[in-house]
């Protein structure tokens, strides 16, 4: 005989198996829907996601009572319907002035970083470097290649030439010494200038024309083909010059889209004046202030057509052989007459004293033709032009009685006047 199956009738009318108040007790489980929660892209948050990589899960922190406030906050803010709500640890959404969405609030990454400085831009801090007086006017950042001191041209001899010279000079003069005193006779004395005078007219000739040695030697330096030119070789390249992603601007004339800017302030010291600096001689010119700029640029071969990034921004050395012109001519009668030009000197923190002053600036403008001599770099299929590691020598140029002079960096020469036309870009 079989045992009665119980059963009860609910309250809606249906009849179901089982005595009354067991399905409360011991109710299965059913699936439901919930929300998932948000990660933010980190995988240790995922879950089964991250079991499958053996990635251990994040273990969030306690979360904290909820305050008086929040509890009395409206309906609209609890979730009892569709899940648990977001935990307010977790990280969040910021939407960037571009549009970008970015996780974390404003200001913590290193876009939004204090210390993080778009390249290029003009940096508060910065003090000038120039000549003589300080200035307070902000400079460029990082990006852009600050040149405080003007071309240094040495000459290169090697020692043991040096010290053969001497040696041989001053063995010359001990025994010219000795024969004049033994046969006492003026005929040495000549012999021994003739000997040494011309070595030092040489040196002379040497200190006063190096400079004009090298660009004759840069100017009679073959162009190189950018498209047959090897990673590591010394080339020279002339070509038109197209700014980079930090244009410059010359601080006066206000000189816009620039690869270079060059601002020099002279004074000139008569019989009782105030010097400009610590070797400012009498009656002569002397610089008191000067603010020199590069930065990276590209220039676009003739021969060839290619377009080659030229790296001088970032603390590179440069040589620029770039004649500045005289912008400001100022005497004391029309010292208050040029209003711009007094406004100049106070950004930098210059007295505008009674003195004789003149404002050269110089730049290459976009559009000009420039050359352009360094070492090829090629990378990634991008084409770069960067400094040589060691110094450049000419070379003995014994036509014009010329020793070995060197000189360190890029070197960039521009032969075109500050007010001809350039090739517009």
């Amino acid at each position: 005989m079989g045992t009665r199956i119980q059963s009860h009738q609910l309250k809606s009318g249906l009849v179901v198996s089982g005595r009354p108040g067991q399905q409360q007790k011991e109710k299965q489980p059913t699936m439901a829907s919930r929300a998932v929660p948000y990660t933010g892209g980190d995988i240790k948050k995922s879950g089964e996601l991250g079991k499958m990589f053996d990635i251990p899960a994040a273990v969030d922190p306690p979360k904290q009572p909820p305050s008086r406030a929040s509890t009395s906050s409206s309906g609209s803010m609890r979730n009892s319907s569709s899940g648990p709500m977001r935990n307010s640890s977790g990280p969040l959404n910021v939407v960037l002035p571009t549009g970008l969405f970015t996780s974390g609030p404003l200001g913590s990454g290193p876009l939004g970083s204090g210390s993080q400085k778009r390249s290029g831009q003009l940096d508060n801090s910065a003090v000038g470097s120039g000549t003589g007086s300080g200035s307070s006017k902000a400079l460029y950042g990082s990006a852009v290649t600050s040149l405080a001191d003007d071309v240094k041209v040495g000459l290169r001899v090697s020692r043991p030439v040096v010290w053969v010279v001497m040696v041989v000079v001053l063995m010359g003069l001990l025994v010219g010494a000795f024969l004049m005193v033994a046969v006492k006779k003026a005929v040495i004395l000549v012999a021994v200038g003739a000997v040494l005078v011309p070595l030092f007219v040489g040196l002379i000739w040497n200190c006063a024309w190096g400079r004009r040695g090298l660009l004759g030697f840069v100017r009679r330096y073959p162009d190189t083909e950018l498209r047959g030119a090897i990673d590591g070789q010394y080339v020279k390249v002339t070509g038109v010059v197209t700014c980079g992603s930090i244009p410059l601007e010359s601080s006066y004339q206000r000189v816009s889209r620039c690869v270079y800017v060059s601002s020099e302030l002279y004074e000139y010291r008569g019989l009782g004046g105030k010097s400009a600096h610590a070797k400012h001689c009498f009656f002569s010119w002397g610089l008191r202030h000067s603010e020199k700029f590069v930065a990276d640029f590209y220039i676009s071969d003739f021969q060839s057509g290619l377009r080659a990034l030229v790296k001088a921004g970032y603390g590179a050395k440069v040589a620029p052989f770039v004649k500045p012109a005289t912008v400001v001519d100022v005497k004391k009668e029309n010292k208050d007459m040029s209003p711009s030009f007094l406004r100049w000197l106070a950004d930098r923190n210059l007295s505008s004293d009674d003195q004789i002053m003149r404002l050269k600036e110089g730049y290459i403008k976009e559009g000009s033709t420039i050359s352009v001599m360094g070492v090829v770099r090629r990378h990634d299929n991008v084409l770069m032009i960067v400094p040589p590691q060691e110094p450049v020598s000419t070379g003995c140029q014994w036509f014009r009685c010329l020793l070995p002079s060197y000189v360190e960096g890029l070197v960039l020469t521009c032969d075109d006047s500050q007010n001809a036309d350039v090739v517009p870009v």
